[in-house]
Order: structure tokens, then sequence, then C-alpha cells
């Protein structure tokens, strides 16, 4: 674990939206912390999500897996998430951006 990831944490400007967005497009898994704090499990890493940052446009860029990168696109479309670029392939597979209801920007690839 010496010099790996162990914990992300977001700006986020609606903690209950964001809870929402993650756990219905993601099914993460969250625990609170206060109003102004959450953190979350995907399964095999841990964060934040909080209120005392505000999302930073073309900031450090996290990308997500999915087996189905078109179910899973779709999702964000309808969990008021707002694709930012859309699938486009890269050596590798394909991706595409959205921005999440507090405008943190996110990729999701796959094969």
């Amino acid at each position: 674990m010496h010099h790996q990831i162990d914990y992300i944490e977001f700006p986020s400007s609606d903690i209950a939206k964001t809870k929402s967005f993650y756990a219905t497009v993601f099914g993460w898994k969250f625990t609170d912390y206060g109003p102004d704090y959450t953190a979350f499990e995907d399964g095999r890493l841990s964060g934040g999500f909080t209120t005392d940052r505000i999302a930073q446009p073309n900031g450090i860029l996290i990308v997500l897996y999915s087996n189905n990168l078109e179910k899973t696109k779709t999702s964000i479309e309808q969990h008021q998430g707002k694709i930012t670029k859309d699938i486009f392939s890269f050596p590798g597979g394909k991706r595409f951006h959205f921005s999440d209801p507090s405008g943190n920007e996110i990729a999701v690839w796959s094969k």
C-alpha cells in the first residue's frame, strides 16, 4: 500500500444530490459524517465528498471503468449528470466524460 492512492475527496455543492447520483448510477455506498461530509465506498476505493471546496473545471481527471459504456452514459444522463465529451476511441478502448451534479468532471472508459 506504500505510495498507492488510499482515499480521494471530491467537492460537492449538495451532499444529498451527490449521494443520490452516485448511489443510483454507480451503486456506491455512503457513510455520513455530519451535514457537510459523506464518505463513499465503490467496492475497490474509498473517498469522500465535502462542501468545503468548489469543483474546478479542468482539474484532476478521475477515470471510472464500465462493462457497458452506453448503459452507464444513459444512466448518467437520466440522473442529472451532463455529458461533457461524448464517447470517443483511444488506444485501448473508448471513453466519455461527464460532470456530476456538483460540477466535478469524471471520465468513464471501457475496452
